[in-house]
């Protein structure tokens, strides 16, 4: 057969969009199972292992021993293997002639910790891919107190530094130089960080009392039907308490000088001459008429 040569193809950097793993060496990125083979390599043996284990019977292997000379010793072994090896045949009660005696060698699995070692391989590959156990159910650990925020960490920990990976690797392999100032790439996580309903409602409540969400913006994010404009569905509103520090008493000034501003003036008398406007003791003697002097009888 004739020596088949590989053929190169090559291409050019703008002909390929390439979105780099765990590190970059300048030409590729290093791949996550190639870096773990020895902890993938260990958790395959395991399953080796279990397998013949669980083959043989759930019994560890051991020996046949016979006081004498046996003539076919395959013979025996493989009727025993017959009767009592496998799943199948577990448990069964052996029966053993010429004197022949059976002792096991193997290490039962609690002391070789098996189910141990295979809880280990599934958080070692769990490590790998940086994804919560729960998430390949193994709620070992997961409580209520926490699988929410289990999650929430697998979105920005494990999710976004390869959602940022692929949005760069569209800037720079699919987007022109001169698009790149109109059109950028950007995924929409928000539905995997909602969280709790009561968590989001006082979010939503936050966001309306400070004036940067709209009754309709919670509507959109809750798939409800929206509200009319006319009846202020797309209005914002703000909390109209809020001061600056350094104006912290102006506020109160300014009410109390308004308040003062729209009191009533009260009208002073205007200040009259002696000569013109007599005193209520000469407006009393002028009132009553003069006597011209004494009477006399």
């Amino acid at each position: 057969m004739q020596d088949v040569k590989p053929v190169w193809i090559y291409f050019r950097r703008d002909e390929i969009f390439h979105v780099p793993g765990l590190g970059f060496n300048g030409l590729i990125g290093f791949s996550p199972i190639a870096m773990m083979k020895n902890s993938l390599g260990t958790s395959i043996a395991v399953d080796k292992y279990g397998s013949s284990f669980f083959k043989n019977g759930a019994q560890p292997s051991g020996v046949l021993e016979h006081p004498g000379v046996l003539k076919d010793p395959n013979r025996v072994r493989d009727n025993w293997e017959a009767a009592y090896g496998g799943a199948a045949n577990a448990h069964r009660v052996a029966v053993l002639e010429e004197g022949m005696a059976y002792k096991p060698i193997s290490l039962p699995p609690e002391d070789s910790q098996f189910l141990e070692t295979k809880q280990f391989s599934v958080t070692e590959i769990c490590r790998i891919f940086r994804v919560p156990p729960h998430l390949v159910a193994d709620l070992s650990r997961a409580t209520f107190s926490n699988i929410e925020y289990q999650s929430l960490n697998f979105v920005m920990h494990s999710l976004t530094p390869w959602l940022v990976r692929i949005e760069q690797g569209i800037i720079k392999d699919l987007l022109l130089e001169e698009e790149q100032d109109t059109y950028f790439p950007k995924f929409n996580v928000d539905g995997l960080l909602r969280g709790d309903y009561q968590s989001r409602m006082n979010g939503y409540a936050t966001g309306i009392s400070n004036g940067f969400l709209s009754p309709n913006d919670v509507h959109r994010l809750e798939n409800m039907d929206l509200i009319p404009a006319e009846e202020g569905g797309d209005d914002y509103y703000l909390n109209g308490g809020y001061v600056k520090l350094k104006d912290a008493g102006v506020a109160q000034q300014n009410k109390a000088a308004a308040v003062q501003q729209n009191q009533p003036k009260q009208t002073q008398p205007e200040e009259q001459d002696p000569e013109e406007e007599p005193d209520s003791d000469n407006r009393l003697s002028e009132s009553k008429p003069r006597k011209n002097g004494r009477r006399t009888r």
